[in-house]
């Protein structure tokens, strides 16, 4: 489970032009010198076809540098549940402008902090010309505040289906959420009777929402294991430059201890993540997911919280960039499903019981564990 030599050359040019472009203006850079937004989209539809993996390697690096470019929710959420309906004619129509970069998409989907397809509670009902009109409102829409192509996840009279809603209907409201994380653009939107063209079949909506779901968990956890190896290094040159009673304070038993703690939660994150993009397609992806969904968040949340207590006063100012990994990672070990809820799947998934009043709270290296088995 080793990349290639142009998966590592990939990360490189990543990284170099991430150091030369900051925030949201480089996202043109990463999809015409690179091509990352079109990575995971078929050749027949203008995208490298690549993997998985190759998304991964993107991912750890805007993880490091906690930017706000939308490629977890154009190019993976919102471009894989398109190809997953397996609607030609929406693959030709909307992934091309996706894949190279000129279009940023967004899904709408989740409702009360829920991202199960069974929790989906807005409808799309046919309109007296046979076209549809969708009604709901959604809530942490990714991009969803200044998207090009709107996808939105309605329950039809049959099932859970996908449709594609013009951005600039009058019967949708946007609204810019405030959050903690201001690098994670999320944003509420409702639907007042909004126009929608149906994408793919009406009876298998949630079959293709949990497949690009899957693989929007895997993407994000990669993002998480790079920003908490951003925050391991940052904290290490602070332990060696911070001088104590004589001595750096990364000279001492306790502090090392506490970094090779740090060490091994965020290479085990790795690992796990990794792994789930090497994994799929497979039959058993599923357990790869939940298993690199919950090691991130907490090692993410965990790393992310040693950093300001080993910074001391300065990693709580507005001056270090400590806060804003911190935010990071608490904002994100909630966005596709709590650490909880990923170890409950597992959970079943491998046929262990799981208790019925469990609760799902944030992250915790307290409730750090996998079920065994």
């Amino acid at each position: 489970m080793r990349l290639t030599r142009e998966q590592e050359e990939l990360r490189s040019a990543v990284r170099s032009l991430l150091a030369r472009h900051e925030g949201a203006g480089a996202w043109r850079p990463l999809t015409e010198q690179i091509g990352a937004a079109g990575l995971a989209v078929p050749e027949q539809y203008g995208g490298a076809g690549c993997g998985a993996v190759d998304v991964h390697v993107v991912m750890e690096e805007l993880g490091r540098v906690l930017s706000p470019v939308p490629l977890l929710g154009s190019a993976v959420l919102a471009a894989q549940a398109v190809l997953a309906t397996g609607d030609d004619d929406a693959c030709g129509r909307l992934l091309p402008r996706i894949a190279d970069g000129s279009a940023v998409a967004s899904l709408a989907w989740a409702e009360e902090a829920s991202w199960e397809p069974a929790k989906i509670r807005a409808t799309a009902a046919r309109g007296g010309d046979g076209g549809w009109l969708v009604h709901g409102v959604k809530q942490y829409v990714l991009d969803g505040g200044g998207a090009d192509v709107l996808l939105v996840a309605a329950r039809t009279d049959r099932a859970v289906s996908l449709f594609e809603v013009a951005p600039d209907d009058p019967r949708v409201h946007g609204e810019t959420l405030v959050t903690m994380d201001r690098t994670r653009p999320l944003a509420r939107l409702t639907f007042e009777g909004a126009r929608g063209r149906l994408i793919g079949r009406a009876d298998d909506g949630g079959r293709a929402l949990s497949h690009a779901l899957d693989l929007a968990r895997v993407a994000l956890a990669a993002e998480q294991v790079g920003a908490a190896q951003r925050c391991l290094e940052l904290t290490v040159a602070y332990a060696v430059q911070r001088v104590q009673f004589g001595r750096p304070i990364g000279s001492f038993q306790a502090v090392k201890h506490r970094l090779a703690d740090a060490y091994v939660l965020v290479e085990s994150a790795r690992s796990a993540a990794l792994g789930a993009a090497f994994a799929a397609g497979a039959p058993d992806f599923g357990r790869y997911v939940s298993t690199a969904a919950s090691s991130g968040a907490e090692a993410f949340s965990a790393v992310a919280g040693e950093m300001i207590q080993l910074h001391g006063g300065i990693g709580i100012t507005w001056e270090h960039d400590a806060h804003r990994y911190f935010k990071r990672a608490h904002g994100s070990a909630q966005l596709l499903g709590t650490p909880a809820r990923h170890r409950d799947r597992l959970a079943r998934e491998l046929g262990l019981a799981v208790p019925a009043s469990r609760p799902h709270s944030p992250a915790s290296r307290r409730d750090s564990r996998l079920p065994s088995g």
